[in-house]
């Protein structure tokens, strides 16, 4: 079924890629991780037996601390090929449980396609931000307006009077 839905060997990773690079096939994978989030949907149980699981060193802010630790962890999932990668805390097992968490995330929308729950969240929150991103620009163009009526009437007081 994954090789249908065109996801072999993607990789994942917790954090947001550079502008420019490609998302593969679910655009909004990168984004969508709710580790820690208080409600998730029906997410597929992880098989212990599918998952490969590897501690690499660290990167990013932290310095030395961060750079020697290996406690980063990939996960692989075998049979669809989805990696995870997760570095979000110094503590390997907190990683270790986020990278599951993101890693049934990433297998719900693998499964389920565009019925995943998690991809009809991630739109509506997104609708939301347009409407109101919208509603600002709008009030926003009617105080330039109202700001360029009076302006313009302060002129007329000006060369009336």
């Amino acid at each position: 079924m994954a090789a249908r839905l065109g996801v072999q060997n993607m990789f994942f990773s917790t954090k947001r890629p550079t502008r420019g690079t490609s998302q593969g096939f679910f655009p909004l994978w990168s984004i969508i991780q709710g580790a820690g989030k208080k409600y998730l949907p029906d997410l597929p149980v992880l098989n212990e037996d599918d998952l490969e699981e590897q501690f690499v060193r660290g990167s990013g802010p932290g310095g030395q601390a961060t750079n020697k630790t290996s406690n980063c962890v990939v996960l692989k999932h075998v049979p669809t090929g989805v990696v995870v990668k997760c570095h979000k805390t110094r503590s390997v097992e907190l990683n270790r449980k986020h990278a599951r968490e993101i890693m049934r995330e990433k297998l719900d929308i693998v499964y389920k396609g565009s019925d995943s729950e998690l991809l009809k969240m991630k739109e509506e929150s997104r609708t939301r931000k347009q409407e109101k991103r919208a509603k600002v620009n709008e009030n926003l163009e009617k105080k330039k307006l109202l700001k360029e009526m009076l302006s313009t009437d302060a002129k007329r007081g000006n060369n009336n009077g």
